[in-house]
This record gives C-alpha cells, structure tokens and sequence, in this order.
C-alpha cells in the first residue's frame, strides 16, 4: 500500500528567469514568476507544477536526476536555449539547458501540450531503489536488467510516464538539482521504510531515499 502520493516537481536554478522560461517553453507549462526571484511553471492539474527555486551553486557536475521530454524536433528545443551534448549516440538526443544541466528528448512526429515523458535517475544500485520508490507511492517495476535499468511505472497521480533509475558506476556527491515533492499522513511511514531526514521547513521535511535522493515531504492541511 502507497504511503505517499506524488506532489510536484523542483528544479535548482542560479536564474531562475531564465530557467523557468526555458523549461516552460520545452514542458508546455505556464511561466510564473515570484517577488522574490524564484517562480513556478503551471499546468491543468497542481502535479503538474514544476517549482524553480534560486540557490547559488551552479552545475558543476553530470545532474544525477534529468529530465527526458517529447518534442518534434530537437532543433525545436536548441532554438529554446539548450546546447547540443551528444546527438549521435543513441535514438535520442541528449541536451544541456541554459545552466548546464543534462536533458534527453525524444522525438515523434506529433506531441502533446503537455511535453515531459519520464525522470531519469542515476543510480549505483538502481533494483532495490526503483522498488523502494515503487512500494513508497504504490506503484510498478518494469525491469530491464539486462540494459541496467529499472522503471517505476504507473505512478498515482504523476503526470507523465515513470521514473527510470539507470545504473552508473559513480556515485552520488552533491546534492540533486531536482527532485520532486510527495504528500503523506505520517513521516513516521517513510523513515520507517527507510528514508533519512536531512531537515526541516514550516511547510515540508528535506528527505533522502537509500541512496541518498533528495526529496521533500509534505504533511496533509
């Protein structure tokens, strides 16, 4: 049984500007910006939202959380800002956006409005995570282990297709640039299950997965 549900999504962002208008114009979101720096992209459900939040670090190394995305053309997407990374090697085409963070897009003849297909997550040990998230928001595995990744399918309310926690060799050393928020009646539930408190806001707790995911957590009211 679920023991959390999905929220949102975040994203770090040293301008948040700029940021928010790329990845409005490349998710199909609504660009809205707040007093104080940061802003918010807006879409037909609030778990559609994408929050972009102002910090000082930039990009420095691969983001260990990406995000892929739909488009009809990848030019489509460079025209927006992103810079090309690696567009040969693989049926997609891998980005970088205005900060330097990876993205992958996938082509089709058609798309639409709403454009973001699925998060891919880094991952040392990718199986026992992929699970983990699956039991925490009550929904599906599809294992590909011979290819080295485990997708987390099925996931109530998220709008888009699953999470794909992807084996790497390296593992995690700073903090993620984007992570996503979840809802749930008790915090206890997930410590319980296994995840770390990193610390506390008025509204949210900062978690971690095992293998050391940010995320936050929000209680109901």
């Amino acid at each position: 049984m679920a023991i959390a549900t999905w929220q949102d999504l975040c994203i770090d962002a040293v301008d948040a500007d700029r940021l928010g208008r790329f990845w409005a114009e490349v998710l199909g979101l609504t660009y809205v910006p707040h007093d104080d720096g940061d802003a918010q992209l807006d879409g037909p459900t609030p778990e559609h939202r994408v929050w972009i939040n102002t910090v000082p670090e930039p990009v420095t190394v691969k983001q260990r959380v990406h995000l892929d995305v739909y488009a009809r053309s990848v030019d489509d997407v460079l025209a927006l800002g992103a810079t090309p990374e690696d567009l040969d090697s693989f049926t997609w085409k891998v980005l970088r956006d205005p900060e330097g963070g990876e993205l992958c897009v996938f082509e089709r003849d058609t798309v639409a409005d709403y454009r973001l297909s699925e998060l891919g997550v880094d991952s040392v040990d990718p199986r026992p995570v992929a699970y983990w998230w699956a039991d925490v928001l009550g929904a599906e595995v599809v294992e590909q282990e011979d290819e080295g990744w485990y997708s987390v399918r099925q996931i109530p309310g998220a709008p888009f297709e699953s999470i794909v926690f992807n084996s790497v060799p390296e593992p995690k050393t700073v903090k993620n640039r984007i992570h996503w928020d979840v809802q749930t009646a008790d915090l206890a539930l997930l410590t319980g299950a296994g995840a770390t408190v990193l610390g506390s806001q008025p509204r949210w707790t900062v978690m971690a997965d095992p293998e050391g995911n940010e995320f936050c957590a929000f209680l109901p009211g």
